[in-house]
Parts: C-alpha cells; sequence; structure tokens
C-alpha cells in the first residue's frame, strides 16, 4: 500500500529498519500507556461514572451533574484539589490566559523560568503584538530566566531573581514550542519547584501543560504545581473533544479562574457543556493509547530523519515529555515540501495546497500541515512551522500510529533523495 502514496521504496525500508531499532522505546512506551490507562479507569469508577452523567443540560446549566463529575475526574487523575474543564475555553492559549488573568493582580510579577513563552502567549502578556489588553496593560509586570544548555533549569540564577525581587508567579512551559529545546520531563520540574518552594513558600507555580498530559506517569500537578493547563484538542481530548481547555490546580485559585470564565459570584456554578460529557469523557478514556500512538510516530520520524542526515529535537536518546519531533531543516522549500507531503497523508482535506499565512498571534508566517476531523486539533496528524531561521518543521499527533507513520513517510518523501 505504501507505493500508492508515492513513498520511494528505499524509505519503506528505511522506515522498517528504524522500527527495529526501536522496538525497546515502544515497550518501554507502552508500559506508559498501561499505567496511565488504568490510571484513568480509576478515576472514573471512583466518581462512578455513569450513563445519565451524559445528559444534556441547557441555558444557564445549573446542576449539570455530567460537567461537575468530569471536572471531579480530571482533578482525581491530575491529583489536585478541583478542576475546570468547560467546551466554552476555545484554544491551549485561552485556557493559559484565563489561568493567568484569574490568578495575577496588578503591581503581582510573573517569572517564567523557561525562558521566553510560545508566540500566542507573548501577546497575552504584552510583549508581543499591538493588543491593549495584555498583563502589562493591567500593571502585571514579566521576566524571564533561560534554561541552561541541556535544557536544565539554572537554578541559581532562579534562586537569585527571586531573592532581589517580589514575585507572585513561577511559570513553566513544558513544551519546547518554536524553540530548540526538547520538553522539560516532569522529574526535572519536580527538583525545581521543591527548591523554589522551600525558600519561597508563597509563590505558586503554574504550568503550561500543552502536548504533555499522558506522556509520562505522573503530570506537574503531582509534584508541587499549584495550577496547570492545556487544551483539549490536544492529549487529553483522545482526538474526540471538538472543543474546550482545562485548568487544575488548587481550590482557590480555580474559583478566581472559573470567576474570570463567568463572572464574579458565579464561578463554576453555571455553563452548559453542550452534550459534549461524553465525548470529553470518552476522548479521555482513549487518551493514553493515543498519545501513545503519537509518540512512536514522533521516535519514528525522529529515527528516519536522523539516519537521512537532519538534526532533530529531541535527540533519539533524550528523555520526552511532550508529543512533539522538531526537524531541522534549513531551507524553507523543504519545510513547505515536508509539511504538504504530511497533509497529503491525512484523511481530511488531503488534496488541500499549503500556504505560509500570517496566523492570529504570531509573529511569522506560519505554515501548517492539519488534515484533521476536529480543526486545529494537535493530537490529530500534523505539522507546522514558523517560516524563520533555522526553518524548523515541528511534527505531532496521531490518532492511530500507522496513520502517523504514514505521514511521517509522506513528510519524508517530499524531500527525499536517493
Amino acid at each position: 500500500m505504501y507505493e500508492s502514496f508515492g513513498i520511494p521504496e528505499a524509505l519503506v525500508r528505511l522506515k522498517d529498519e528504524a522500527e527495529k531499532a526501536l522496538r525497546e522505546d515502544f515497550q518501554r512506551l507502552d508500559s506508559i500507556k498501561e499505567n496511565n490507562q488504568l490510571r484513568v479507569i480509576k478515576a472514573m469508577q471512583t466518581h462512578q461514572l455513569a450513563d445519565h452523567d451524559f445528559n444534556w443540560t441547557t441555558g444557564y446549566g445549573y446542576h449539570d451533574i455530567g460537567r461537575d463529575k468530569l471536572e471531579r475526574i480530571y482533578a482525581t487523575l491530575f491529583g489536585t484539589e478541583d478542576a475546570l474543564v468547560r467546551p466554552q475555553i476555545v484554544s491551549g492559549t485561552h485556557a493559559l490566559s484565563l489561568a493567568l488573568w484569574g490568578v495575577l493582580r496588578p503591581e503581582d510579577h510573573m517569572l517564567s523560568i523557561t525562558g521566553e513563552p510560545y508566540d500566542t502567549l507573548k501577546e497575552v502578556i504584552g510583549i508581543a503584538g499591538e493588543s491593549e489588553s495584555t498583563l502589562m496593560d493591567f500593571g502585571i509586570t514579566f521576566s524571564a530566566v533561560d534554561l541552561m544548555e541541556g535544557g536544565g533549569f539554572d537554578e541559581r540564577a532562579i534562586l537569585d531573581y527571586l531573592e532581589g525581587h517580589r514575585v507572585k508567579m513561577v511559570y513553566i512551559q513544558r513544551s519546547g514550542g518554536y524553540g530548540s529545546r526538547g520538553a522539560v520531563t516532569v522529574d526535572r520540574m519536580a527538583a525545581i519547584i521543591e527548591t523554589i518552594k522551600r525558600g519561597h513558600p508563597d509563590v505558586m507555580v503554574m504550568v503550561d501543560n500543552c502536548y504533555g498530559e499522558f506522556i509520562e506517569t505522573r503530570e506537574p500537578t503531582h509534584v508541587g504545581a499549584d495550577l496547570m493547563a492545556g487544551s483539549l484538542i490536544k492529549n487529553p481530548g483522545g482526538g474526540l473533544a471538538l472543543s474546550g481547555g482545562y485548568i487544575a490546580g488548587r481550590a482557590k485559585w480555580i474559583n478566581r479562574v472559573a470567576e474570570r470564565l463567568t463572572a464574579p459570584g458565579i464561578a463554576k456554578e453555571v455553563g452548559t457543556s453542550y452534550g459534549q460529557t461524553r465525548i470529553v469523557l470518552q476522548g479521555l478514556f482513549l487518551a493514553p493509547g493515543v498519545v501513545n500512538a503519537a509518540l512512536r510516530g514522533a521516535l519514528l520520524l525522529g529515527r528516519m530523519a536522523l539516519t537521512l542526515g537532519y538534526e532533530i529535537v529531541p535527540g533519539i536518546t533524550d528523555e520526552r515529555s511532550d508529543i512533539i519531533q522538531g526537524i531541522v531543516l534549513k531551507e524553507p522549500g523543504k519545510v513547505v515540501d515536508f509539511c504538504q507531503g504530511v497533509q497529503n497523508a491525512a484523511p481530511v482535506d488531503a488534496h488541500v495546497r499549503l500556504e505560509p499565512w500570517a496566523m492570529p498571534g504570531y509573529q511569522s508566517p506560519v505554515i501548517m500541515a492539519a488534515g484533521a476531523f476536529v480543526q486545529g486539533s494537535s493530537i490529530e496528524l500534523s505539522a507546522d512551522a514558523p517560516m524563520r531561521e533555522p526553518y524548523t518543521v515541528y511534527f505531532q499527533g496521531g490518532l492511530t500510529y500507522e496513520h502517523s507513520k504514514l505521514g511521517a513517510l509522506m513528510g519524508l518523501a517530499r524531500i527525499y533523495k536517493d
């Protein structure tokens, strides 16, 4: 069948060799999947998830027992006091923005310890773009400490900054975003959070968990993070959620975030689920397996690209903490060609011709392959890149390993030379 997709036989052989070399890695990923699958089932059983929890509500959504149970399941699964899981949250950036606006107040200071954040969040903060509705416009200040070479936290610089400044929030971005680093592991987060809390117990820690759910057997909130946020059309939605996002953490912060989503005094008591409770929970049930498939595809692509002479981020032997595989292509034409190949592997809109465009919230034109059943779903197979040096393309997702594998092969086929 690969021949029918125009994939050269030499690449198919390369794929076979890569899969053989990755057997032990795949076994390790399967062990993580099994652990996470059992955790999800246990959380659902703990809260006695029942058929009647999938019923619709209308209007204000008062007494939506399914919505409330969904949020209790998320809180249990992530080891937190409470959670907000709503279809009204339109994206990961929206979830993060809600969390920041819920917690921070004028004259508060936010310190990112993973360098400057992802493009879209820069506009929320006010360090990029032209919006007049940013955190900085409301007197909230921001600074950043870069990670050290190799991806570790710069503990000395972080502690020195905390000693010299009044900081309300320490912010961690788990994924590397459009950068040149791999994702931050939960173990590394655990160590730095413990260090921060030991000397500065009143500083709250927030984590951007996008692309990171179910990669490991623990989440940032299991190791001391006070708040974390993500998107339901990424990992935890399992490819079924039609929209939405989540914020999980300490009850006092979740209440303040909920009051930002709805209104002060109303918080979590309202908000109809639009009949999505069943598919959001079914997606959560499937998520450990879907994330496993995406990780397998990322590893396969990384190994093949490395064999073909491309620099990859993260490396094959690096610890992984998100679903993303970056390939440094160095040429804008190759970026477009690779993404076009991934698009041609899609079940939806495979015929579409891609062009870079000025996506809202990004500082450079972006090209994105995303032939998905749910628009913008990053847990479905996708590949995207900002059109700027060093012209790195970021490959992620795949509801099945077979589809992720096909996307990797078709992307490489467009830039492959015998």
